[in-house]
């Protein structure tokens, strides 16, 4: 890709004015000069527009990056190089998973009969049934900065009074969803589970297509087993997905949950506000920005849907009002501080920890 993130904005306004203090929510809308809301997203939509060829060149790329390494690690002679490209094959398939993901948006290739067919076959591969990751996904691009005990298409969160009220089993699902644990083995909790088996069964009539991936995805492991053994079954596709899923499940969940992050009221809620206060932008550096398909600028993402992932540092550096975001990163601290901030707290304002909940 090529692109590199607008540093020298991030040092100057993002860290120094976020680092160490939590978000205000009225500080972007106050500034003489700044464009909010509905002025702020025409300002992004000139990056809204595709390249066609770019955005083959970059979905061929990655589609033969990824088969040709998971192809591999199947069939590599030594142990730790099978192990190695099983774990570049993983890699590869989160950025695989982010075309597939803006091509469910309309970002890229919407016109594309080839390309349908293209990320069908992915959907079944990667265990992600279309109908219902665009039915939750969309939910979740609606109601992202929301208070909300149900995890459709996201993560629950509560506020510290619901959490007071919950009874013990409210609470037990409420911690166990958002356990690391879940985060982890986010190939059966999250992608097996969630997305594919959970709507099947509830509703098969509108999601028919999970069973088609179901068996595609099982039937796909159960050749490679018979006829390559359980080693190549294993390196090709069982560990890479793992692999995948949990570098994809705490992807999502940190960008939506982060110790500075800022809930806002059922009253105030925009697309606008959830963007840039509900949303993290994650700085990686440029390998780790090129494996996940720059989906670290999910500010830019919530913003404007439309704008392919390729275009996201374009439309940060050319904005100014883009490059103040809330931080995280995948930096072990970061990390510990995504899952600490469990609740939020109405009167400070604030994410805390179930520990510091009690003491409330």
């Amino acid at each position: 890709m090529g692109a590199s993130q607008p540093d020298g904005a991030i040092n100057k306004a993002g860290r120094s004015r976020h680092s160490n203090q939590e978000p205000d929510p009225d500080t972007s809308e106050t500034s003489a000069g700044v464009r909010i809301g509905m002025e702020l997203v025409q300002a992004t939509r000139p990056f809204a527009r595709e390249s066609t060829a770019r955005s083959w060149r970059y979905v061929l790329s990655t589609f033969t990056l990824m088969i040709a390494a998971l192809v591999g690690a199947g069939m590599a002679p030594w142990w730790p190089l099978r192990l190695a490209l099983s774990i570049l094959g993983a890699l590869v398939m989160v950025r695989a998973f982010i075309t597939f993901h803006d091509y469910m948006h309309g970002a890229i290739l919407r016109d594309s009969r080839i390309a349908g067919w293209l990320f069908q076959l992915y959907a079944g591969f990667a265990l992600t049934p279309a109908s219902s990751w665009k039915k939750s996904h969309n939910y979740h691009h609606g109601h992202v900065g929301r208070i909300s005990a149900a995890s459709v298409g996201a993560f629950p969160l509560m506020t510290t009074r619901m959490w007071r009220d919950a009874s013990f089993a409210q609470r037990f699902s409420y911690r166990f969803q958002r356990h690391p644990l879940v985060v982890l083995f986010g190939y059966v909790t999250v992608f097996f589970f969630s997305i594919t088996l959970l709507p099947l069964l509830t509703e098969p009539r509108q999601h028919k297509d999970a069973a088609w991936v179901l068996l595609f995805h099982g039937g796909l492991i159960a050749v490679l087993w018979l006829f390559g053994g359980f080693d190549v079954a294993l390196f090709s596709m069982i560990l890479p997905m793992a692999i995948a899923s949990a570098l994809g499940s705490y992807l999502f969940f940190a960008q939506h949950s982060f110790k500075r992050m800022y809930v806002i009221s059922p009253e105030a809620w925009t697309f606008y506000r959830a963007a840039l206060k509900s949303s993290s932008y994650m700085r990686l550096c440029k390998l780790m920005q090129w494996f996940t398909g720059n989906i670290g600028y999910h500010h830019i993402h919530h913003l404007n849907v439309r704008i392919p992932f390729y275009r996201l540092p374009e439309a940060m550096a050319a904005i100014p009002e883009l490059q103040s975001p809330v931080t995280t990163s995948l930096a072990p601290r970061d990390i510990v501080d995504c899952f600490r901030a469990c609740l939020w707290d109405e009167n400070q304002q604030r994410m805390v920890s179930y520990r510091e909940a009690c003491k409330l």
